[in-house]
C-alpha cells in the first residue's frame, strides 16, 4: 500500500507525485474494471478475476450442459411413449369395436347374412389395427411391429457414466406379463406380444393377435354362408373369451409404457429443476452484483478525481523550492 512520504526539500524525485499517480492508475483500473463487469453482467470475465471462482462455474456451466442434453433426450422418450400409447389406446377401441360385433353375432335371433355382415365390418376394424400398428413410426423405427426397442440417456453419474432408460416393444418382452388361453380354459403367460392383425406373409404372424394362441383376426373375412368359422355357435364362446384376453394383453402393454412414461415425466421435473438450481449457482459465483459494482464505480470515480487533484498539487511543490535559486 502507499506510504505518504513527502521527500523534504528533495525535488529530483517528486515522491509525492508519484504516489498520486500510483493512486490514480488504481482508481483508473478499478472504474475499468467496474465498467466491464456492469457492461457484460459478470463479476469473472477471465480466470484471473477469480481463479477458483471461474474453476468451479465452468465445472457447473458442464455439468449444466450435460443436463440441458439429458431433459433433450428424456423428451425424445417421451414421445415414444406418448405415440405408442396413443396408438394402443386406439387399437383397444378397434378390438373393442370387434368384441361387440363378435357379442352381438352371438345372438341367437341373427341370421347368417347379419353375422356376415357383422363379421366382414369387424374385418375392416382389423384392417384399421394393422394400419396403426403399420404407421406408429418415431425416428424412422416402426414402434408396435414387435421389434422396436430403445435406450435414452436421462443422466449422469458424478463421473460422468450415463445414467439410461430403455423401452423395449418386442414381442418377447416379459415385462408385459402378457397371458393366453389353453385349450381347458385356463390361462398361462405367453411370451409373444404380436399386434400384426392382417398381414401375416408381410409382417408377422396373424395367428396369435395380442398374444392369444390361435386368434387370428384375418378369419374375419372368411365368414360366409357355408362355414360361419369364428362366428359359429361352437366358436363364438372361444372367439369371445381370446378378444377379451386380447383386450386385458393391449391393456398390459399400454401399462407397461405408461409407467416409463410416469419415470419419464418425473425425470424431465427433475432435470428441469436441476438446471436451475444449477444456473442459480453459476450466477451467484459468476455474475455480478450490480447495485454493489455502481457503488465500487461511484467510490473509484471520486478516488481517481482526488488523485487528479492530488498530483497536480505535487506537481507545484517544486517550483515553491525553485525559488530559493532567484
Amino acid at each position: 500500500m502507499p506510504t505518504a512520504i513527502s521527500g523534504g526539500s528533495r525535488i529530483r524525485t517528486n515522491t509525492p507525485a508519484e504516489n498520486a499517480y500510483n493512486a490514480l492508475q488504481a482508481s483508473s483500473n478499478k472504474i475499468a474494471t467496474s465498467q466491464l463487469r456492469l457492461s457484460t453482467g459478470k463479476r469473472i470475465n477471465s480466470a484471473a478475476d477469480d481463479v477458483a471462482g471461474y474453476i468451479t462455474s465452468r465445472a457447473l456451466a458442464s455439468r449444466n450442459g450435460a443436463l440441458k442434453t439429458a431433459l433433450n433426450s428424456v423428451g425424445d422418450a417421451l414421445n415414444v411413449t406418448s405415440i405408442s400409447s396413443d396408438a394402443l389406446d386406439n387399437i383397444n377401441s378397434l378390438l373393442t369395436s370387434i368384441k361387440d360385433s363378435a357379442s352381438t353375432a352371438s345372438s341367437g335371433a341373427l341370421g347368417s347374412d347379419e353375422k356376415i355382415a357383422l363379421a366382414k365390418g369387424a374385418y375392416r376394424l382389423a384392417q384399421q389395427i394393422q394400419f396403426v400398428v403399420d404407421s406408429t413410426v418415431f425416428g424412422g423405427k416402426q414402434l408396435l411391429q414387435g421389434s422396436f426397442t430403445g435406450s435414452w440417456v436421462i443422466g449422469y453419474y458424478a463421473n460422468n457414466n450415463i445414467l439410461s432408460i430403455g423401452v423395449d416393444l418386442q414381442k418377447t418382452n416379459k415385462d408385459y406379463n402378457t397371458s393366453s388361453i389353453k385349450s381347458d380354459g385356463t390361462k398361462e403367460v405367453t411370451n409373444n406380444f404380436d399386434l400384426n392383425a392382417t398381414k401375416a406373409s408381410i409382417v408377422g404372424n396373424t395367428a396369435n393377435f395380442a398374444g392369444i394362441s390361435g386368434l387370428n383376426l384375418e378369419s374375419l373375412n372368411e365368414v360366409s354362408e357355408s362355414d360361419m368359422g369364428i362366428f359359429s355357435l361352437d366358436n363364438i364362446s372361444t372367439t369371445l373369451s381370446s378378444l377379451s384376453e386380447a383386450l386385458n394383453n393391449i391393456n398390459k402393454v399400454a401399462s407397461y409404457v405408461g409407467g416409463i412414461q410416469v419415470r419419464l415425466n418425473s425425470q424431465e421435473d427433475l432435470l428441469k429443476s436441476q438446471i436451475t438450481n444449477y444456473n442459480a449457482a453459476i450466477s451467484r459465483i459468476e455474475d455480478a452484483d450490480v447495485a454493489s459494482e455502481q457503488l465500487d464505480l461511484v467510490k473509484s470515480q471520486f478516488l481517481q478525481q482526488t488523485s487528479v487533484i492530488s498530483l497536480s498539487q505535487a506537481n507545484q511543490t517544486p517550483s515553491t523550492f525553485l525559488q530559493l535559486l532567484k
